[in-house]
């Protein structure tokens, strides 16, 4: 230490002036974690990482199997990797990305050999306790949305055919001009489903600036008879009903979004707030209020800062697309890509609410759609928090339809005949 000071004098002399010694800048811990840790050759392994470069790429080893994986504007990112034979007990599945390296341990697990002799000198083994009878798994829902909404009988009769069974849950939009559309409830409570209905505080084809729909107007109880209204009308309707005001806030394509239309940092949860308050002021203790970003993205606002609170949210969602390559800005993503971070990010924010897969679909274009449909279900009725999906079934930006081809039909209809019930 002595002659560290005696050095540091020498450089201020030199110098003329004070002496600066660097502090080195710690950066984040890259972690892996593999879910299942165990099992046989052949297991496919979801393998998450979190601390690596931010949108970056990387490689995954395992003896010899490898994949590759994109991290988020987090440095967060899922892949999956198929575990390869091996003689060892276990194998290290490491992922690297620049300088940043991290592994996890994965044990593989075998068969014990069958005993095919008695050995006359043994005792005969006790009986086996009975096994707890196993939980039985949470149902993933099957939702969707169509062009006509909730009235539309010919459209959800179709769906209903492709799919091979009925949604239970049935996606509508409306505006701020709109009254609570409370015969459409009813029609959805007819066919034994239950209604998403989003609750778009602006001028539907008004464009993103709309100062008369700002955040703090809002907040500020401007709209207030009109949210007394909708609460008055689904309270005396009596059902239940699931409410996501202001999706996709994240974004900044719509003017509820805090990047746009005069709005600021904090307006959209103080409008959020608001709303709800004067809502269940009427006493609509039916609704079900969802929280609904879009998946995460380079760029967009930062779900921390929009999150109410536990205690205004019943349940919370995401929208997110595989746009493919429809788009020139865009790339195949699998649904793991897709929605593992902003999964991540939610159950931080919200541990315990029930997860929904508000808006969903896919492109043809840069991959098999029909394969993503078999993933996506999957992947999604493996996570008992997440308890439903919904569809958006519109040729709209591209085909999302379900049957935007025979095999894409196909195989959604199978996947959803496959998942637990």
């Amino acid at each position: 230490m002595k002659l560290l000071r005696t050095l540091v004098s020498v450089l201020a002399l030199l110098g003329g002036g004070t002496a600066w010694i660097a502090t080195p800048v710690h950066a984040a811990t890259a972690i892996v974690t593999l879910s299942p840790d165990t099992g046989p050759a052949g297991t496919s392994v979801t393998v998450t990482g979190t601390g690596f470069p931010k949108k970056s790429s990387g490689t995954i080893s395992a003896g010899t199997a490898t994949a590759a994986f994109k991290t988020s504007a987090s440095g967060y990112f899922t892949a999956e990797l198929v575990m390869p034979p091996t003689d060892e007990p276990a194998l290290a599945v490491r992922a690297t990305s620049g300088t940043a390296s991290a592994a996890a341990t994965f044990t593989y697990t075998y068969s014990s050999p069958s005993v095919t002799e008695e050995d006359p000198n043994l005792a005969p083994a006790p009986a086996p306790a009975p096994a707890d009878p196993a939980p039985a798994p949470a149902v993933l829902r099957f939702g969707v949305g169509t062009p006509g909404g909730p009235l539309a009988s010919a459209e959800l009769d179709a769906v209903t055919a492709l799919a091979g069974e009925a949604p239970s849950i049935i996606l509508s939009y409306k505006d701020f001009n709109q009254a609570a559309p409370i015969s459409e409830l009813e029609a959805v409570r007819a066919r034994g489903a239950q209604t998403l209905l989003t609750w778009e505080p602006w001028t539907w084809g008004g464009g993103t600036e709309q100062p008369a729909y700002s955040l703090d107007r809002i907040a500020a109880g401007d709209f207030d008879p009109y949210l007394r209204q909708w609460g008055q009308a689904l309270a005396g309707w009596g059902h239940p009903v699931m409410l996501r005001f202001g999706h996709e806030m994240n974004g900044n394509w719509y003017p509820w979004s805090e990047q746009i239309n005069g709005n600021g940092s904090g307006d959209y949860v103080a409008a959020w707030r608001h709303v709800h308050d004067v809502v269940a002021s009427t006493g609509a203790t039916n609704i079900t209020w969802v929280w609904n970003p879009n998946v995460p993205y380079w760029g967009s606002i930062p779900l921390s800062g929009l999150y109410p609170g536990n205690a205004y949210v019943d349940a919370v969602a995401l929208d997110g697309y595989n746009w493919g390559t429809s788009a020139s800005w865009s790339s195949w993503q699998s649904p793991s890509q897709l929605f593992g971070d902003g999964l991540a990010q939610l159950r931080t924010l919200a541990p315990g609410k029930q997860i929904l897969i508000a808006e969903t679909a896919s492109a043809e274009q840069g991959g098999s759609k029909a394969d993503w449909n078999t993933a996506l279900i999957s992947y999604l009725a493996a996570q008992p928090d997440i308890t439903a999906i919904t569809w958006f079934h519109f040729n709209k930006e591209t085909d999302w339809r379900i049957n935007s081809s025979t095999a894409s039909a196909q195989a959604f209809a199978a996947a959803l005949a496959a998942r637990p019930k």
